[in-house]
């Protein structure tokens, strides 16, 4: 779910009670992450209008082709043969002044306040200054609510309750396979989670970690998923394995997608080290990794490694990133860059 903001809206909040019929006159829902604004202004206007009332009732504005007076003036007017007037501002983050809305919200402060419209702001790849009126105004009167991009520990959770929404299974692997290769997108993973859930067509497995890798073109055995586990377990010969296949396939797994997922790993299991609780829940919630994570990949990897070398692992990773990037590195090719690091990470 989206991290929650310092006044605890969340996504399910919102919609558990404007199913439950608390509807607020205003709603400005911004951030980094576009999944859970589209969602919301989606369910919002199925929820508060009938498709045949759009015609009349349902007003879109887009942030660069119009001004808030216009905006404001259309939440004042009042709905036709519907109970509610629905006003949506998209690319909201292009209004700059924000003088009329606040006397809109002003008005709305008021025990005589009957507002005939909902007002919905859908403000991308940003967020309203919360020191200032407006944003103080919308807190009062309505909904402020921020979808904040999901860090990557978070994504394989975001994967396995998606799925469990869905009513279909997912296997640990292949929810933590699936956030690896996709990333943080979250249009995307719920996409491909779509797709998942009919290809496992009712099957009481439901998705599992060989489905995954069959329909989104992940290899069963050369990925970056595969390549952490074999360097936590030191499994030298695996390495050599999935590295010779990256050399050869560079396209496909170019060392700007490896240097990152090297960094998160060996930054988790350094956090690792200092966990009070050094059980499997324990390291996986000082962590922030799932249990299956955390028993798969750390807690082996707390064997092969010291913290030490974990510190010097990381400043490799760090150096070798910069090198990829042209620093201090005038002629060394990405596959001699990735060569010299694992055998660091390995002896």
């Amino acid at each position: 779910m989206a991290k929650k903001t310092t006044n605890a809206v969340t996504h399910e909040m919102i919609v558990r009670d404007v199913r439950a019929g608390n509807v607020r006159p205003v709603y400005y829902l911004m951030g980094e992450e576009g999944y859970y604004i589209d969602h919301l202004v989606d369910f919002l206007v199925d929820s508060l209008l009938q498709p045949q009332d759009r015609d009349f009732n349902l007003i879109t504005f887009f942030g660069a082709e119009t001004d808030m007076q216009s905006v404001v003036h259309a939440a004042m007017g009042f709905p036709m043969g519907a109970e509610r007037l629905v006003v949506v501002v998209r690319e909201a983050q292009n209004l700059k002044d924000t003088a009329p809305l606040d006397t809109y919200l002003k008005s709305l402060d008021s025990p005589n306040a009957q507002p005939t419209a909902v007002l919905i702001f859908c403000h991308m790849n940003g967020t309203l200054d919360r020191r200032k009126p407006t944003a103080k105004l919308v807190e009062k009167v309505g909904v402020l609510f921020e979808s904040a991009k999901l860090r990557e520990w978070q994504l394989s959770k975001w994967v396995t309750d998606y799925a469990r929404r869905k009513k279909v299974p997912i296997e640990q692997p292949a929810a933590e396979l699936l956030a690896e290769d996709v990333g943080a997108d979250l249009s995307r993973l719920a996409g491909e989670l779509d797709k998942l859930t009919v290809a496992a067509n009712g099957a009481p497995t439901g998705i599992t970690l060989a489905l995954v890798q069959s329909h989104i073109g992940v290899s069963k055995e050369f990925n970056i998923f595969e390549l952490t586990d074999a360097l936590g377990r030191k499994d030298i010969a695996k390495v050599n394995r999935i590295a010779n296949y990256f050399y050869k396939n560079p396209k496909q797994n170019p060392i700007q997608m490896v240097m990152p997922a090297l960094f998160r790993f060996f930054s988790q299991l350094m956090l690792a080290y200092y966990a009070p609780d050094k059980s499997r829940s324990g390291i996986a919630s000082f962590v922030g990794v799932s249990d299956w994570q955390a028993e798969r990949n750390i807690m082996p990897a707390m064997q092969n490694y010291t913290g030490r070398k974990v510190m010097d692992i990381i400043a490799q990773i760090r150096r070798t990133d910069a090198r990829s990037k042209g620093v201090d590195n005038p002629a060394i090719s990405s596959e001699d860059l990735m060569k010299e690091l694992f055998f660091f990470i390995l002896h």
